[in-house]
Order: C-alpha cells, then sequence, then structure tokens
C-alpha cells in the first residue's frame, strides 16, 4: 500500500487515483496510459470484470491478457515460482519486460492460459506503479483497440467507439503524443536448465 509521502506525492502529480479504484473495486473497466501504449484494464480478479474486457475487445477467450503487478512481492502472490534469474532479469532489464511463467495462483481461470501459464509484468512507470500499489491487485493490461484492429499508439489514436465502452477514462497523459510500443516478451524455455527465451524484443 501506497505510504501517506506516497500520497502526497500522487495529489502532486494531479494522477487523481481515487476515481479509478473506485471503479476498479465496482468490478468496472478503464482506459489508461501503461508503461509500454494505452491499455484497456480491470481487477485481475475479478472474473466478470475480465469477461467485460474480452467482450469489448472481441477477443477469444483462449489468448488471455498481460497483467500487470507493481513489485516482485505481489508477483509472487501469484505464481508458484519466481527462478532467481528471472528475478534478476527483472530488477535490471531496462525495457518493459513481460515474463510469461509456468503456473498462476489466486487468479481466475479466465486470467491465464489453459495450461496454466500467464503472462505479467512489473512496470517501470511511476503512474502504473502507484496506481496497483493503492489497489493492491493486479490489473488487465491489453491494447485499446478492437482485437486485429492497430493497436494506438497514443490517446488520440484510440476510437472513439472503445472510449465510449469503459466506465473509466484516466486524465492522465492525453496529451502526451508519444509513441508508444509493445513490450519485451520472455520465458524460460527449460526451467530446470533456466535457459531465457525472448519472444519479441
Amino acid at each position: 500500500m501506497l505510504t501517506l509521502a506516497n500520497e502526497i506525492e500522487c495529489m502532486k502529480d494531479n494522477y487523481q487515483l481515487d476515481p479509478i479504484i473506485a471503479t476498479l473495486e465496482k468490478g468496472g473497466t478503464i482506459l489508461y496510459p501503461t508503461d509500454t501504449i494505452w491499455g484497456l484494464g480491470c481487477d485481475a480478479t475479478n472474473a466478470l470484470a475480465v469477461e467485460k474486457i474480452f467482450d469489448l475487445k472481441k477477443r477469444e477467450r483462449s489468448k488471455p491478457f498481460v497483467l500487470l503487478v507493481s513489485s516482485i512481492e505481489m508477483l509472487k502472490q501469484y505464481v508458484e515460482h519466481v527462478h532467481p534469474r528471472v528475478e534478476t532479469l527483472l530488477l535490471f532489464h531496462k525495457k518493459p519486460l513481460t515474463f510469461i511463467y509456468n503456473q498462476a495462483m489466486n487468479l481466475p481461470e479466465i486470467s491465464f492460459d489453459r495450461g496454466g501459464s500467464v503472462a505479467i509484468r512489473i512496470p517501470h512507470d511511476d503512474f502504473c506503479k502507484k496506481l496497483i500499489d493503492r489497489y493492491g491487485k493486479p490489473l488487465v493490461a491489453t491494447s485499446a483497440n478492437i482485437s486485429e484492429e492497430p493497436f494506438p499508439k497514443y490517446f488520440g489514436e484510440i476510437s472513439s467507439a472503445v472510449i465510449q465502452e469503459v466506465d473509466y477514462v484516466v486524465k492522465y497523459r492525453q496529451a502526451d503524443r508519444t509513441m508508444g510500443a509493445p513490450s519485451v516478451i520472455a520465458k524460460l524455455n527449460d526451467p530446470l536448465k533456466a535457459e531465457l527465451v525472448f519472444l519479441r524484443e
């Protein structure tokens, strides 16, 4: 949870977390800037909320979303094992890194694939980390577009159809025209040998 000092810092940064948290607590959906691109999000532990994101994106249920957590400590609450080499990579990797873990836990089935694996990222972005810290649970993070359509690189590229379907649109960074890009994706090919494989760089 955020300390009082961090709460004050959030207010200074005009993050306006309270209405976002209220939306998430009610099982609502949000449109928010992640550490990569603008994304659709919700409480990843709320199956009905995750269903809403699938419906909004018109996406197959067999393709689960990336989840965001705020720290390695939070990560360990939702995956059975974090290999020491992976933990080191998470601490020192410079680019946004989504890692695929073999066995999810404490999550509804809709938030991981049929084999039990789950894709999770710890964002370096200050806003995302403070939001997740404050909420205390992982968030879904998927590009703010209908499946098979191009992903928006900044807020101005998000279609009005998507904006109108979410329960809350985060006001932070809407004027930012920085071109966003998807994260690096990696996994352990052989957990015993700790062989890292990068699926997208």
